[in-house]
């Protein structure tokens, strides 16, 4: 008998709806379905049917392709989507995750001009994580800038490791643009990393959202030290593809976002033993 030279850890591949656009979210459960993603995460926006918790069942039945996570609609373009009170937004995503069976909310923190929910949100996000089984998983964002100003947007701040949440979503797209290291964040969240969006940058002052190994975060290192640790969440692709020339480039650009996720989402256990 020998030991496997490499092992593969449970965490579940998916794509993003929003890694489509300005395609449908229809059309992201057929690519994840043709690609073979381990399912989706719903990004709750404009499209009517991301809001629909029935057309979004008949769509994971139809092409075998889970839900896994719900993204709540935290976006200045979604601030009328799902009401306009961020808690009853967040109720809404819980409603939807737990009728789908996603394990997983993710959710931004608040913009600093929702005062009364960022003052309550660290509170308030334990009181709605207690209530169910489902993961409220806070999302870092990153300082706006514009030329050499920074303005900071998130409250009680985009860096989310320094307030104390239950679980925690890393973006890499974010930690380009925030400039940070992205490692050093995945560590201080330690085992509360229960969710990734997976995507490059090369540190610009735009969340770029580039295929992994496009840019210059630490995308491969960020996979390969999580499998190490038996990682179990979910990482989930969540790509820009606005500039693919045709459907054609568009799936690649995922094939290939899925291909780099795979390879380095392993962790080598040594040699083989007799």
């Amino acid at each position: 008998m020998t030991e496997p030279v490499v092992r593969i850890p449970d965490a579940k591949v998916a794509l993003s709806t929003a890694s489509v656009y300005p395609e449908s979210t229809a059309t992201a459960f057929e690519i994840a379905a043709r690609l073979g993603y381990d399912g989706v995460e719903v990004m709750v926006w404009t499209d009517p049917v991301s809001q629909d918790v029935e057309a979004l069942r008949r769509l994971s039945d139809y092409h075998q392709v889970p839900i896994l996570a719900v993204h709540a609609p935290c976006l200045l373009i979604t601030q009328r989507v799902w009401s306009t009170d961020p808690w009853v937004k967040l109720q809404r995503a819980r409603a939807a995750a737990e009728k789908l069976g996603a394990s997983t909310v993710v959710v931004h923190p608040p913009f600093r001009w929702q005062r009364g929910y960022a003052r309550d949100f660290v509170r308030g996000i334990w009181r709605m994580a207690e209530e169910t089984d489902v993961r409220f998983a806070v999302e870092n964002m990153y300082p706006w800038r514009y030329r050499d100003r920074e303005m900071l947007a998130y409250a009680p701040d985009w860096d989310v490791t320094k307030d104390d949440y239950r679980h925690f979503t890393v973006d890499l797209s974010h930690t380009s643009t925030a400039r940070t290291d992205a490692l050093a964040m995945v560590d201080r969240m330690g085992d509360r990393l229960a969710h990734i969006h997976l995507a490059d940058g090369n540190g610009s002052a735009k969340d770029e959202h580039l295929v992994p190994g496009r840019g210059k975060q630490p995308c491969a290192e960020v996979l390969e030290r999580l499998a190490t640790r038996g990682f179990d969440g979910h990482v989930v692709i969540e790509v820009n593809t606005r500039r693919a020339m045709s459907a054609a480039e568009r799936e690649a650009d995922l094939a290939e976002a899925l291909a780099f996720t795979r390879l380095h989402l392993a962790s080598p256990t040594g040699v083989p033993r007799p």
